[in-house]
């Protein structure tokens, strides 16, 4: 768009789908996302480094916090196919987004649905796999809720997975600790950190 000025047909274009393909733990998956969420133009770097680095069971039951228009979640939900893989997001155009690109790629091992972390979350969950691509302005509060909810929904020997910009990795460090009682760094790039902790 020229930056004298944005005709309506330039509008009506920026109103338009964003779509995405993209190779997600093995399998093709097309995406359609909108301006306003995370990443639009493409699966972001975090993303990507996270599942280069996480494995997924066929049984898994995963728990994607902060699903965005749903690549994590949805990678993991095309591998667990004996499993069940819930994407929660506290903004309705991201569950909207999750929820067709799930039929989109015929993923009908999802339930996706409106929560801010854990808040709407059915407590009798048994998770074997907790992933989030963590925001870094939502505060340590927030974090430490999250994780606790997350504990209290994990069976015993189920990760938690997540990535963050490099300079959250010592607070997820602590707070892994704190919450879990371990920690252990997978993997750190050049600007994001992969974490994981178990429960035991």
């Amino acid at each position: 768009m020229s930056s004298k000025s944005t005709s309506v047909a330039d509008v009506e274009r920026l109103r338009k789908d964003q779509i995405v393909s993209a190779e997600l733990l093995g399998s093709t998956l097309e995406f359609h996302t909108t301006w306003g969420l995370f990443s639009p133009r493409a699966i972001d770097d975090g993303t990507l480094l996270l599942l280069d680095h996480l494995e997924v069971a066929r049984d898994e039951v995963a728990f994607d916090m902060g699903c965005g228009y749903g690549p994590l979640g949805l990678a993991i939900a095309s591998q667990a196919t004996a499993g069940q893989v819930h994407l929660v997001d506290k903004d309705f155009v991201a569950v909207d987004y999750s929820s067709a690109n799930a039929i989109r790629n015929g993923l009908n091992n999802t339930e996706i649905y409106l929560s801010n972390g854990f808040s709407e979350a059915p407590e009798n969950l048994m998770l074997s796999l907790v992933v989030s691509n963590l925001p870094a302005k939502v505060g340590n509060e927030m974090f430490y809720i999250s994780f606790y909810d997350a504990f209290l929904r994990m069976q015993p020997g189920a990760r938690i997975v997540v990535v963050t910009i490099n300079g959250l990795r010592t607070f997820i460090k602590r707070a892994f600790t704190d919450v879990f009682g371990n920690y252990k760094k997978l993997k750190q790039g050049q600007s994001y950190t992969i974490s994981m902790a178990q429960k035991e």
